[in-house]
């Protein structure tokens, strides 16, 4: 579809480290009772936040932030290899009230935007797909969004993302699974390096990935189905 962006400019943004690669990919939403309040926020100096873009529910395009400059989206997390996800990234806002204004599903017009903007994106930057991510992937401890109703298998339909043919429900085996997550790139932050940090962290990392990857359930509770999940995942990740 054609791509109608809006200018909406905001001050919030910094310059990319030298030789720094764009190549990673953060869907988020807004998580405020309105599109326009979200992107007041983006655009006020004294918030420290923006984004590249925002889309809005009818599929209004904003563009705040060019491409080649940093905007401040990501927060402290890490995926993969990378532990300063902004100097690195393009993020994408999704207006969306999020769990704490009313959690809702997200319109066909903003999806079909959403698409459209990622293609886009993704013809003029080497992003590998899983490097296409959700703010709670990165960040689980932090973030929920963009939720479990994000619909990250129609993306993978449209060539965004990835999306795992699962098979036959493995046996279940947690620290198999933990080997499994890190292989994908849900990474450990160092500061829980106390054991109820680190248990309490694990669960929150079980819940990122079945938000973004079965979000039926999203009890925190490893079952065969996340297992197979997991490894279909880490087999085309990591070979």
């Amino acid at each position: 579809m054609p791509i109608n962006i809006l200018s909406h400019p905001s001050p919030n943004f910094g310059p990319r480290p030298d030789g720094c690669p764009v190549d990673i990919l953060v869907l988020h939403y807004t998580g405020m009772p309105t599109g326009q309040a979200a992107l007041d926020r983006l655009c006020d100096p004294q918030s420290s936040v923006s984004s590249h873009y925002l889309i809005e529910e009818d599929g209004r395009i904003f563009k705040l932030v060019d491409e080649d400059k940093r905007a401040w989206h990501a927060g402290r997390g890490c995926w993969q290899d990378c532990t300063d996800i902004n100097s690195r990234s393009i993020g994408i806002e999704i207006v969306n009230p999020g769990h704490e204004f009313g959690y809702r599903a997200f319109p066909d017009a903003q999806i079909a935007s959403v698409v459209a903007l990622c293609q886009d994106i993704l013809a003029r930057h080497d992003i590998p797909a899983n490097r296409i991510i959700a703010h709670s992937d990165m960040a689980p401890d932090r973030k929920e969004d963009p939720g479990e109703l994000f619909p990250w298998q129609y993306l993978a339909q449209n060539g965004i993302g990835i999306w795992p043919d699962a098979g036959e429900d493995l046996a279940v085996d947690p620290n198999r699974f933990d080997e499994l997550l890190d292989q994908i790139g849900y990474g450990w932050p160092a500061e829980n390096s106390d054991d109820t940090g680190h248990e309490d962290y694990r669960t929150k990392r079980v819940i990122a990935f079945q938000r973004r990857w079965r979000s039926k359930d999203i009890s925190g509770v490893i079952d065969g189905q996340c297992m197979a999940i997991a490894a279909a995942l880490a087999k085309v990740i990591g070979g």
